[in-house]
């Protein structure tokens, strides 16, 4: 009796499922003689005539762009470009961009050594107008499009800064845009810095030649690696893996899962470390996203580096690149990403293991300090060569007037940059505290 009051409900099931798929098919065939009926009518009456083209290609990205903010369509020059700028090399003013809620262009970040940076554009800012035009209605892609051009031209960009009581007009001339996505220096002759400014082709082997460079010149004498992260907008999903597993020996690294079941990737290191375990800190602020993002959760999440900085972007989606066949492409989000944890920091970001806002530091003049050696009677040294070099010697903190101030190294940037400051700081701090630990 179970038995055939089960049959005759699965076939109740297999009877209903085709007619509902069947008017689920003929609810979708009704909106797309909608989306025909509103084309025909735009062809015919629209004020000015309007190609078949551009309104089948404002279609296609209001589709995808409604989804989220990373999805949309790219004709066959858009996608040309994508291309370019993955291999590193490509036409602009070497800005990476979103679109805010309210409709206009935020920037994530400047890219390092472009138009963009030399013209002063920060994180944050947001882009109102183009040579005087509103950029409110434009999808992100018409605004990029528009920012793009001729090289040697030049663009007038309207920026309203939070915290500025005024826009201001900022000219920039177009210019082709080389991305060397790995710079290095040394701070010193004990502390490699390596800065990643995307993530493209090539980042993997310029990181690997930076650091074998740099262990053919100091040797022994490295005590740790900066890894600047801060203002990295992100890029390609196998760099960041590559990048990640260069520092780790074992262990996930980053997890994708789709909208299926069956969808998930999980992403593992390989042994070897590239600093042989040496301390590593990485830098990170709200400019840091996606590709970057996932570099600094898999360091974190694995005690392999400490995470020194501000909260990074937030954004844990993975968008693939679908070409449409001569059509150009679209770019369209698949999945989400999570760190070894299993953690998703999709619109929370990457949260600092010590957190350290951007600030500038100024040296307070308190003049003279008066010491022991100012005492009258006091005690000389018995260890000085000769009586009044105590005296003599500046007190703590205070350097000598008759000196000249240390040159700073072309290179080192870290006079000017209070995070890369601590950074360091925190650096040689443990490797002076390993170096006293008795075993």
């Amino acid at each position: 009796m179970h038995s055939r009051l089960l049959a005759g409900l699965t076939g109740l099931v297999l009877f209903v499922f085709p007619l509902t798929l069947h008017a689920e098919n003929n609810e979708t065939y009704r909106q797309l003689n909608l989306f025909g009926d509103v084309f025909e009518r735009v062809r015919a009456d629209y004020v000015e005539e309007v190609s078949d083209t551009e309104l089948i290609e404002a279609a296609i990205n209001g589709m995808l762009s409604s989804l989220d903010p990373h999805s949309r369509y790219l004709n066959a020059k858009s996608f040309q470009d994508m291309q370019t700028q993955t291999r590193g090399e490509f036409g602009g003013l070497g800005i990476e961009v979103t679109m805010d809620s309210n409709g206009f262009v935020k920037v994530i970040t400047p890219i390092d050594d472009t138009p963009a940076q030399r013209a002063g554009l920060q994180p944050g800012d947001f882009v109102t107008h183009l040579d005087g035009e509103p950029i409110l209605g434009l999808t992100l892609a018409e605004a990029v499009e528009k920012m793009r051009g001729p090289i040697d031209s030049g663009i007038v960009l309207t920026i309203q800064r939070p915290g500025a009581e005024a826009p201001m007009d900022v000219e920039i001339i177009r210019a082709v845009i080389t991305i060397r996505s790995v710079r290095t220096h040394m701070e010193g002759d004990d502390v490699a810095y390596v800065r990643i400014s995307s993530f493209s082709e090539k980042t993997t082997r310029e990181l690997e030649a930076a650091v074998e460079k740099y262990y053919e010149e100091y040797g022994e004498t490295l005590k740790g690696l900066v890894l600047d992260l801060r203002n990295n907008p992100g890029g390609l999903l196998d760099q960041a893996v590559s990048v990640s597993d260069s520092f780790l020996i074992q262990g996930e690294i980053v997890s994708t899962r789709g909208r299926r079941a069956d969808s998930i990737q999980r992403f593992n290191a390989k042994s070897g470390d590239l600093i042989d375990g040496m301390p590593m800190i990485v830098l990170i602020n709200g400019g840091s996203a996606s590709a970057s993002e996932i570099v600094a959760g898999a360091l974190q999440d694995h005690h392999r580096a400490i995470i020194l900085g501000t909260r990074s972007f937030g954004k844990a989606s993975v968008q693939t690149v679908i070409p449409l066949g001569g059509h150009g492409a679209m770019r369209l989000t698949t999945a989400r990403y999570y760190t070894p944890s299993g953690t998703s920091i999709q619109a929370r970001g990457i949260h600092p293991d010590i957190a350290v806002e951007q600030a500038k530091v100024e040296r307070v003049n308190q003049g003279r300090r008066r010491s022991e050696a100012d005492l009258r009677g006091s005690l000389t040294n018995e260890q000085d060569d000769k009586q009044g070099d105590a005296a003599d010697a500046p007190a703590e903190g205070e350097a000598k007037k008759t000196e000249p101030a240390a040159e700073k190294s072309d290179k080192s940037t870290a006079q000017d940059d209070y995070q890369l400051a601590r950074a360091l700081d925190l650096l040689r701090g443990l490797q002076l505290l390993s170096s006293t630990v008795v075993n």
